[in-house]
């Protein structure tokens, strides 16, 4: 699995980086199936934070997950929340096939 992690009107710390690396490991049931997942942490001028993510499944497939708040952590736990709920649902899918 790829990972690209990028910001828009927002350096991405350190810190950042190694909290969305530990949220990752949520998708640790799904990574053989996932080829790539992009991760996009875009700065509203309001003080809004959005955290969107792709993720390309290797038979084609691809699920994107867009989540809005204040509190960009919480924003990425919510993001990874749902994405952790699509890729489940999607391997159920392939293996019921």
């Amino acid at each position: 699995m790829t990972v690209e992690l990028k910001g828009v009107h927002y350096d991405v710390s350190d810190r950042t980086r190694e909290y969305v690396g530990k949220k990752i490991k949520r998708l640790k049931h799904v990574e053989d199936l996932i080829v790539d997942f992009h991760m996009t942490l875009t700065r509203e001028p309001k003080g809004m934070y959005i955290a969107s993510s792709d993720a390309h499944y290797r038979w084609g497939q691809s699920s994107h997950v867009k989540v809005e708040d204040r509190d960009l952590y919480k924003a990425i736990d919510v993001m990874f929340d749902k994405m952790e709920q699509k890729s489940t649902k999607e391997k159920e899918k392939i293996q019921a096939h």
